[in-house]
């Protein structure tokens, strides 16, 4: 199996802060929820935080710094503009050896950006200003950058009705042609809940591999818990991976569970990312041919070493 990966999804930088819980109140906003704003609300919630780091993130584009860091062949597409923070963009995915396949130019709109606020329980809440992010369209794919690849993996954040939409489908016909693996995460349950109808069609017709928590997999198949959930969706005899937090993770494949353990942590700093390494972790192995219990431990493992840190990056 060809064992380069490739990411697909909003180029997003993410500016860390901490913050208390009667500041989320204040400010109107779910705890452990992803909240797109607009440029004015991004710039006023700037101003009342104090930021400890920023960094190059978005989800898909931690996955493959990943993947990069435990040595995988990874690469990403996501739209920026050829601001300063697009600059930065760039070259914070270039400097960990993850290749940016898009070509930047001057747009409207500005590059993307995420506020991340991390309350003392380590649960983060995110603001999010996609700019020109949420723009990227089939023009923007070139050929030759994806028919090269072993793995394409989409962030369900990416998934919206219009410009998304046609380039999600066009990137999928384009990878079925060569028999490319399709990946999938679903970001969050707001996500899930906003594209149910059209997330569970993308799992019976296009989708290899479906990875998300347990939350948003109860949620996408509406059911009670996880065991019915993973019933319910097993019919579309697609490879489904769920994480549990501390009670660990599972795979179904083939009408067959396979259950791993999760990883003890001396301090969780910042559950940033979690998901996103764990994803990394999974489809490394996964392109190495490695069998599912393996994939599971890594995702795990790597999962655990990025939460005792602050950003969703080990490199």
């Amino acid at each position: 199996m060809n064992k380069s990966i490739l990411g697909v999804g909003n180029a997003i930088v993410d500016v860390f802060c901490h913050v208390n819980e009667e500041f989320l109140k204040e400010n109107n906003l779910v705890k452990g929820s992803m909240k797109l704003i607009n440029k004015d609300e991004f710039n006023t919630l700037k101003k009342k935080i104090k930021i400890d780091k920023i960094l190059a993130g978005g989800s898909a584009a931690n996955t493959m710094a990943g993947i990069s860091y435990l040595g995988g062949n990874a690469s990403f597409i996501g739209k920026i503009n050829s601001d300063e923070f697009g600059k930065l963009y760039k070259k914070s995915l270039e400097d960990i050896n993850v290749k940016f396949n898009y070509i930047e130019k001057s747009e409207d709109l500005s590059t993307g950006a995420s506020i991340i606020l991390i309350t003392p329980d380590s649960e983060r809440t995110m603001c999010t200003y996609l700019g020109i992010s949420s723009q990227l369209s089939a023009n923007d794919l070139h050929e030759e950058k994806i028919l090269n690849k072993g793995l394409i993996f989409l962030e369900g954040y990416l998934w919206d009705k219009g410009i998304s939409e046609k380039m999600f489908k066009h990137l999928i016909k384009l990878a079925k042609t060569k028999e490319i693996k399709i990946a999938m995460s679903l970001s969050d349950i707001f996500c899930v809940t906003r594209h149910k109808e059209d997330f569970i069609h993308l799992l019976k017709d296009d989708l290899d591999i479906l990875i998300g928590n347990e939350k948003e997999i109860i949620e996408l198949a509406g059911a009670e818990n996880i065991i019915d959930s993973i019933n319910q969706l097993k019919k579309f005899n697609k490879l489904l991976v769920v994480t549990m937090s501390e009670k660990g993770s599972l795979a179904m494949l083939n009408n067959e569970i396979i259950n791993c353990e999760a990883h003890k942590v001396a301090k969780t700093l910042d559950l940033t990312g979690a998901g996103d390494l764990f994803a990394a972790g999974f489809l490394k192995e996964y392109v190495d041919q490695s069998e599912i219990k393996k994939c599971l431990y890594s995702g795990s493992l790597i999962a655990s070493k990025v939460i005792q840190k602050v950003g969703a990056r080990l490199n």
